[in-house]
């Protein structure tokens, strides 16, 4: 599986934004696609993810009530719509994949084993 994010840019506080990840290769069987972010200087964390029912969603604390995750069949893209942006949510975000995670192991990042380059979110302040 490949996966390719994009959508990331220069965001004033307070606004908006999508970012989407295109998957490709082979798409079924996936077991989850999680969203991450790494900020300078800091660890990769997790951000959200969705289930492979498509309809099950996770988020961390932090984007809890901003963020929410969409899933597009059709187009085989995860989307990360994120609201109500902070200076904090600066960071790269990368979109991962896994066929053989757990769910309980849904929020950490070395249970995905594939991953998209990273798209840059800046919001200031």
């Amino acid at each position: 599986v490949q996966l390719q994010a994009s959508g990331g840019g220069l965001m004033p506080a307070g606004g908006s934004l999508r970012l989407s990840c295109v998957v490709s290769g082979r798409t079924s069987g996936i077991a989850a696609v999680g969203w991450f972010r790494q900020a300078p200087g800091r660890e990769r964390e997790f951000v959200g993810a969705v289930w492979r029912n498509g309809v099950n969603t996770y988020y961390a604390d932090s984007v809890k009530g901003r963020f929410t995750i969409s899933r597009d069949n059709a187009k085989n893209t995860v989307s990360l719509h994120m609201n109500s942006l902070k200076a904090e949510d600066t960071a790269v975000y990368f979109c991962a994949a896994d066929y053989n995670l757990i769910l309980s192991s849904i929020r950490m990042s070395d249970a995905y084993d594939y991953w998209g380059q990273g798209t840059q979110v800046t919001v200031s302040s």
